[in-house]
């Protein structure tokens, strides 16, 4: 059997997700003969490769890289899941859209709060520049699966895993869909 090749993302969110993948513990080294994670904030690999199985999209898409990034991770993978909450509905990111426009919590964050040095920064690295509104991916891409969860459980997220290796029971909606 080929190995599957697994590749995990994070765009605006808390990581918890990414938590919860590591809390399946070992059954990751279960899996060690079945799939290879090829790109992940846990593996130091720069560049997101071509030919990608699976890719667990964590997070909003928030700003612009994250589209950008969004569609390149389309283009090279075959099944894109958003991961969680955040990916899924745009869930706590999202809460910044009732505020209006995104210069709104930056001033309250950068000028509001600030003890010193108020004001924005206007570095694309420091502040990316940001989307009007935070959103859920699949308003992006096309998306495969969904997980939700805040964070998705181990279980569901092992569920997926073994479903996508041919070794686990058929999943119901329940499992994977939201709504």
């Amino acid at each position: 059997m080929e190995r599957l090749k697994l590749a995990t993302i994070w765009f605006g969110g808390c990581s918890g997700c990414h938590m919860s993948f590591l809390d399946v513990d070992e059954f990751l080294v279960d899996l060690i003969d079945k799939i290879d994670i090829v790109y992940s904030p846990i593996v130091d690999t720069k560049e997101y490769p071509e030919e990608v199985d699976l890719c667990l999209i964590e997070g909003a898409v928030c700003h612009e890289e994250h589209v950008e990034m969004a569609h390149h991770i389309r283009q090279r993978t075959k099944l894109v899941c958003s991961f969680g909450d955040c990916a899924v509905t745009s869930n706590v990111c999202g809460m910044r859209n009732a505020l209006g426009k995104p210069e709104v919590p930056l001033e309250y964050a950068y000028v509001t709060l600030a003890d010193t040095n108020k004001g924005i920064p206007d570095d694309p690295v420091i502040v990316p520049n940001l989307l009007e509104q935070a959103i859920p991916l699949h308003q992006v891409i096309p998306v495969d699966h969904y997980l939700p969860g805040c964070p998705p459980p181990a279980e569901r997220i092992k569920a997926l895993i073994l479903h996508l290796l041919g070794l686990g029971d058929p999943l119901t909606g329940d499992q994977l869909k939201f709504g």
